[in-house]
């Protein structure tokens, strides 16, 4: 256990001298402040890396990860990411972004009671109840729990949308869009499932907020 945490430190130090081999001013650049263009709702799967499979480097990126990559607005985690992401940062795109074979969904998809988890179980499970006749339909369970990802991911677009954060960043003309994705650990390939909103009209009228 011991040489596998000293690994970490050890790959930190190569990692240091690699990046100032390639940029002398890495790290003092770095540490002038952050100005990313994009906020990355993922899961907390280890497969799923934001800044490898997109090809960022540090500072591109904001990154915030949970369980399924879920927005629920009771979670004051997300709700206080997203508002840095977008009021501080002024970020201009926010990528939803599931993967296929996600534990969480598979999960939801069933009925054990797993323990703590299953709180957050639910709110996935509330995304299979309102898409339940297309999913049910679909006989093959890879290929329903591959639809379910992708479904999962489109709720959590119209559930970012829904928040007072963006609407109120969209009311100001701030450019912002979202977007829903999905990444295949299969072959690495992100899937752009073309649900991207870009302000208020692409809500349905009972979640808009007068002003």
């Amino acid at each position: 256990m011991e040489k596998t945490y000293k690994r970490l430190l050890s790959n930190n130090k190569r990692w240091v001298v690699k990046q100032l081999r390639t940029d002398p001013n890495f790290f003092e650049d770095l540490a002038k402040g952050q100005q990313p263009e994009y906020l990355w709702i993922g899961c907390s799967d280890s497969r799923v890396p934001a800044n490898q499979i997109t090809g960022t480097t540090p500072g591109e990126m904001f990154v915030h990860r949970n369980i399924a990559n879920m927005v629920v607005h009771s979670d004051m985690n997300l709700l206080s990411v997203l508002s840095y992401a977008v009021e501080v940062l002024k970020v201009k795109h926010i990528i939803v972004c599931g993967h296929y074979g996600c534990g969480g969904v598979i999960a939801a998809m069933g009925n054990k009671q797993l323990g703590l988890i299953d709180n957050w179980l639910r709110h996935i499970k509330d995304v299979y109840r309102l898409h339940h006749l297309e999913l049910d339909a679909i006989t093959d369970e890879t290929q329903r729990a591959r639809r379910f990802v992708e479904l999962n991911v489109v709720e959590q677009v119209i559930d970012l949308g829904k928040t007072s954060i963006v609407q109120n960043a969209w009311q100001k003309k701030q450019p912002l869009h979202i977007h829903g994705w999905v990444y295949d650990i299969h072959d690495g390939i992100i899937k752009d499932l073309d649900v991207t909103f870009t302000g208020v009209k692409d809500l349905p009228a009972i979640y808009h907020f007068s002003h």
